[in-house]
C-alpha cells in the first residue's frame, strides 16, 4: 500500500513537473527552460542528501550515470516527438511504451501478481492510454518518423527509471544526484552547442525552476516506491502522470478535459484501487 501511494505520488509530481515545463517553454527555447530547471533539480536532492542520506558504491555511480543519459535522451526524443505531432496521438504512445516495459523486466525479475494485480495492471495500461489521448486522435495521423520517436521516447523514459530501480537499495539519493547531474551536464553541453540557436527570449526563471524541483521529488517518489513494491505495479501507476497535466490544464488554463480522458480517470481509479488489493 505505501508503494502504491508514493508511486501515486511520483505520477502527481511528474505531471505538474511536465505541465510547469510545458508552460515555461512556450516563450522559450526548451534548452533555455531545462538550463533552469536541471540545476534546479540537482539543488533539491543535494539538500536531500542530509536527510535521506546516500553512497556512491560502483554500482551505484554505474547505475545513476546510466539513468542520467537515459533521463537526457527522453528529454530530447520527448520534445522532438511533441514537435512533429500530432501530441494527441503520440503522447499515449510514449506513455504506453514507458509502462510496458518496467512491467516486462519486473515481470522477468520474477515479479508476480494476484488476481486483482492481474485484472488492474491492464486496466492501468488502458488508462494511461485514455488519459494521455486528446480530441481529435482518431482523425490525426502521425508520419512513420514521429512514432520512432514516440517510441524512443517512451524506451528512453522507461529506461531511466529501470536503472534507477536497478541501483542498491541502500545507496539512499545517490544514484539520484548521480542521475541528474549526468543529465545536466549533457543537457547544458547540448545548450552551448546550440546556443546561437536558443534565441535572446529570457526563460521563465521562477516556472522553470519548479518545473526541476517537481521532477527532483518525483525521481525520489518512484525510487522509494520501486523500493518497497514491485517495479511492475510501480511503473505503470507512474506512467499515469498525464493525469496531473490534464487536470492542472483544466484548472489553470481552463482547457477541456474530453470524455475519453475522464474515462481514463474512472478507469486509473478502478485500476488503483484494484492493485492496492494485490
Amino acid at each position: 500500500m505505501i508503494a502504491l501511494l508514493l508511486a501515486l505520488g511520483s505520477s502527481l509530481a511528474y505531471g505538474c513537473a511536465d505541465f510547469l515545463g510545458g508552460l515555461g517553454a512556450r516563450t522559450t527555447h526548451v534548452l533555455r527552460t531545462v538550463m533552469i530547471a536541471a540545476p534546479a533539480s540537482l539543488t533539491v536532492e543535494l539538500l536531500l542528501w542530509p536527510f535521506l542520506g546516500a553512497s556512491f558504491a560502483p554500482a551505484t555511480l554505474a547505475w545513476g550515470a546510466a539513468s542520467g543519459v537515459a533521463s537526457a535522451a527522453a528529454f530530447a526524443l520527448l520534445y522532438k516527438t511533441l514537435a512533429i505531432g500530432p501530441m494527441n496521438v503520440l503522447s499515449p504512445v510514449t506513455a504506453l511504451v514507458s509502462a510496458m516495459l518496467p512491467v516486462g523486466v519486473g515481470l522477468v525479475q520474477g515479479e508476480r501478481l494476484g488476481l486483482p494485480g492481474l485484472v488492474g495492471l491492464p486496466l492501468a495500461l488502458a488508462a494511461v492510454v485514455l488519459v494521455s489521448a486528446g480530441h481529435g486522435a482518431k482523425q490525426a495521423r502521425p508520419s512513420r518518423t514521429a512514432l520512432l520517436l514516440a517510441l524512443g521516447a517512451g524506451a528512453a523514459i522507461a529506461l531511466q527509471l529501470i536503472f534507477l530501480h536497478q541501483a542498491p537499495s541502500d545507496s539512499g539519493v545517490g544514484p539520484l544526484i548521480v542521475g541528474r547531474a549526468v543529465s545536466a551536464a549533457v543537457t547544458l553541453v547540448a545548450a552551448g552547442v546550440m546556443f546561437r540557436r536558443l534565441g535572446a527570449e529570457r526563460p521563465a526563471y521562477g516556472i522553470s525552476a519548479a518545473a526541476g524541483a517537481l521532477d527532483s521529488v518525483a525521481n525520489l517518489l518512484f525510487l522509494l516506491a520501486a523500493r518497497s513494491g514491485d517495479l511492475a505495479v510501480v511503473a505503470v501507476i507512474t506512467a499515469l502522470y498525464p493525469a496531473g497535466t490534464v487536470l492542472l490544464a483544466r484548472s489553470v488554463l481552463a482547457e477541456r478535459v474530453h470524455r475519453g480522458q475522464l474515462i481514463g480517470l474512472g478507469t486509473a481509479a478502478v485500476a488503483v484501487s484494484l492493485l492496492a488489493l494485490t
